[in-house]
């Protein structure tokens, strides 16, 4: 894969950054390319640009707010609360059709630049139920794009079947621990680094957090 380009989906959350990292071990040239879609929180963004400057990886912001029009969710409207899914419903922060969005876009300008690999930190393992995160999803999309732009690509999901614990393995065996944790923004209330503790995506990721640092016996 080293002589290959690839283009990260990039939010500058935990699982983003660490796909990046690891796009840079494995492709010889890689971009990163980020989503301005209405999310809550413009500190993703900045997180974001600041991480690919940090790492010296070219990055491209589009806009893509009409998914914010079409698809209201807590992750974009302030009056739509944090909340888990429950009797089988997805949680208010599933935005509907946004990674076949997400990938779809990413595929055009992968081809652009003469990219072939598309890269993405979806999970199957550890998430919330979100339908496009599971790896049938990407299988069928990726068939898709092939034949739409008659293009040969690859999706990477280097994280489709690690659970938490083991994405912080992945990060700390790629070196970027630090890096994630300190610097990356999951957490659904805006809160960098290890977040506010209390909303879904922080308590997933520090639980994974915890486990990790107690199997390697450091103490957070």
């Amino acid at each position: 894969m080293m002589e290959q380009n690839a283009v990260v989906v990039f939010s500058g959350g935990q699982d983003s950054t660490t796909c990046l990292v690891w796009a840079l071990q494995n492709f010889k040239h890689v971009e990163a390319i980020t989503f301005q879609y209405g999310q809550r929180h413009e500190l993703e963004i900045e997180c974001a640009r600041e991480i690919a400057s940090k790492l010296s990886v070219p990055h491209h912001v589009l806009n893509l707010d009409l998914l914010n029009q079409l698809a209201p969710s807590a992750l974009t409207r302030s009056d739509i609360a944090v909340q888990a899914g429950t009797d089988g419903a997805l949680p208010s922060t599933f935005v509907d059709g946004r990674n076949h969005i997400f990938l779809s876009f990413a595929a055009i300008f992968a081809k652009q630049i003469g990219a072939s690999h598309i890269v993405t930190g979806v999970c199957q393992t550890d998430f919330s139920g979100y339908p496009d995160c599971r790896d049938v999803f990407v299988k069928s999309l990726n068939v898709t794009l092939n034949l739409a732009m008659d293009y040969e690509f690859v999706i990477d999901t280097p994280l489709m079947w690690l659970d938490k614990k083991m994405t912080w393995a992945l990060a700390d065996e790629l070196g970027c621990f630090e890096l994630v944790r300190n610097e990356t923004l999951t957490c659904y209330n805006g809160v960098m680094g290890d977040g506010c503790g209390e909303c879904p995506a922080c308590e997933l990721r520090n639980r994974g957090l915890q486990a990790y640092l107690a199997e390697i016996g450091t103490s957070a």
